[in-house]
C-alpha cells in the first residue's frame, strides 16, 4: 500500500533546508518495510499551510502532512492522536512541553517536529571592545550593554525582531520575561495585562526611544536580523540555534546566553515547533503508525532533530544529542526544552491571531505608541477570532 506524505521545503537562507533528509528516511524506511511505499511531495514551507487547507478542503487529505496549523483538523474529528499511533513507551518519550503544546481537548495531534527555542546570542568581539563584561542578566544591564555597544558605533545595539516575519515570537520572549504572556490562567487569550504593558512600555521607553534597538526595529524581520548579526551590524539578539552554524562559518566570534528576566535572572523560554499530523480519512492509521514510529526512532529522529536547524523533541534523541562531542553546543538549548512555553498553537484561532500580533504589536513601542491601547485592541480582536473559528 502507499502513503501520501506532504513536507516543507526550505529556501537555502540562514535556518535553511533540511528537507534533502527525507529522501534518504524514506528510502531507509522503505528498505524495512517492503509493503509500504511513501509518496513524498514538497511544498514550499510559505505555502504549506494552505496548500495542505486546499487539499482537506477539496477532499485529498494526505496520510501525513507537516504544517504549522493543527488545531482545526483536530477539532473537526479530523486526526488521528498520539495513543492510536504511538506505544506507551514512545508517547512517553515526547518531551512533555511540546506534547502538552500540541493537545487539542485532551488528547494530542499535533506531533512536534522540528523543534527550536532561542537564547540570546551576542558578538563578543563587540562586547570587548565596548568593555561589556559577560552576557545580560536583567534588562537594566541589556539596557546598558546596549548603551555601550552604541557608544562604539554598533548600528543595531539590540536587533529588535518586529517585523511582520516573526514578531509574535519576539514580543513573546520579552513577556514571558516580565511574567506575562499571550494567555492567563484559563488558557484563553489575556494581552491587556499589566505585566504585558509594563514589558511593551520598557521597550518603548528604554531600548527603542534611545535608538538602541536600531533605526526601524517595526520592518527588522529574523531573516534580516540574523544577516546583519553575521555582518557585525547586530550586537544582540534573540535568536536560535541554527544562527550557530551560519556563525560559525562567517567566523563571527559569539556567544549566547539565557534570555533574562527583567529583574534578574533567566526567562522562561519560548518553545518552537512544526508539527505532523496524521489524517484519519484514508483509513491508514496501521501503515501512519509504522511510518512514524520508524521516523521517531533514534537514529532517525537525529537526522532531523540534534543538527543546528532543529533539535530533537524527544528524550532519547535529546540524551543522545547532548552526548556527542559535536554537539555539545546544542546543549544549552536543549536544556531549555522542558521549560518552554508555546504560544496558543492548539487553538483554532491562533493563525488568525498571530497575524495580528505580527502587523501591530511593533505599534506599541514605537515613538508615541501606547501598549496598553495596542494589547487591548489585540483583546478585542482574538474575541472576534474566536467567535469566526467556531463558525468554521
Amino acid at each position: 500500500m502507499e502513503l501520501d506524505l506532504l513536507v516543507a521545503s526550505y529556501d537555502k537562507s540562514v535556518g535553511a533546508s533540511l528537507s534533502d533528509q527525507w529522501d534518504s528516511i524514506v528510502s531507509a524506511f522503505e528498505k524495512q518495510h517492503a509493503g509500504i511505499k511513501i509518496n513524498l511531495e514538497r511544498v514550499p514551507f510559505n505555502k504549506i499551510d494552505k496548500t495542505l487547507a486546499q487539499r482537506v478542503e477539496a477532499g485529498r487529505a494526505p496520510d501525513i502532512a507537516q504544517s504549522n496549523v493543527f488545531a482545526p483538523y483536530a477539532e473537526d474529528g479530523r486526526l488521528y492522536n498520539l495513543s492510536q499511533l504511538f506505544d506507551i513507551a514512545t508517547q512517553a518519550d515526547f518531551i512533555r512541553s511540546f506534547t502538552e503544546a500540541g493537545t487539542v481537548d485532551n488528547a494530542t495531534y499535533g506531533i512536534p517536529f522540528l523543534a527550536s527555542t532561542p537564547r540570546l546570542f551576542y558578538n563578543k568581539e563587540l562586547f570587548r571592545r565596548a568593555r561589556i563584561t559577560g552576557a545580560p542578566t536583567s534588562w537594566d544591564t541589556l539596557r546598558e550593554a546596549a548603551e555601550a555597544l552604541k557608544a562604539i558605533g554598533v548600528k543595531t545595539p539590540y536587533g529588535l525582531q518586529f517585523g511582520p516575519e516573526a514578531a509574535d515570537d519576539e514580543a513573546l520572549s520579552w513577556l514571558l520575561a516580565a511574567d506575562g504572556g499571550y494567555t492567563g490562567e484559563l488558557a484563553e487569550y489575556d494581552f491587556a495585562t499589566s505585566a504585558n504593558i509594563e514589558a511593551l512600555t520598557w521597550l518603548r521607553d528604554k531600548l527603542v526611544a534611545d535608538g538602541l534597538a536600531g533605526a526601524s526595529p517595526a520592518e527588522l524581520d529574523r531573516t534580516a536580523a540574523y544577516a546583519q548579526f553575521l555582518q557585525g551590524e547586530i550586537g544582540m539578539l534573540i535568536a536560535h540555534p541554527v544562527l550557530m552554524g551560519a556563525a560559525d562559518q562567517a567566523k563571527v566570534p559569539y556567544a549566547h546566553a539565557p534570555f533574562p528576566k527583567k529583574d534578574g535572572g533567566a526567562a522562561r523560554p519560548v518553545g518552537l515547533s512544526d508539527w505532523l499530523m496524521a489524517f484519519e480519512r484514508n483509513g491508514h492509521r496501521k501503515e501512519c503508525g509504522v511510518f512514524l514510529a520508524f521516523l521517531y526512532s533514534g537514529e532517525s529522529a537525529m537526522t532531523y532533530g540534534g543538527g543546528q536547524s532543529a533539535l530533537p523533541v524527544t528524550y532519547s534523541a535529546s540524551d543522545a544529542a547532548t552526548g556527542g562531542s559535536s554537539e555539545q553546543g546544542l546543549s544549552a538549548f536543549i536544556e531549555q526544552l522542558a521549560d518552554a512555553q508555546f504560544a496558543p498553537v492548539n487553538m483554532r484561532s491562533w493563525p488568525a491571531v498571530r497575524g495580528t500580533i505580527r502587523t501591530d504589536v511593533s505599534q506599541a513601542v514605537m515613538k508615541g505608541g501606547d501598549p496598553e491601547s495596542v494589547l487591548t485592541s489585540l483583546d478585542d480582536s482574538a474575541v472576534k477570532a474566536d467567535m469566526e473559528a467556531a463558525t468554521t
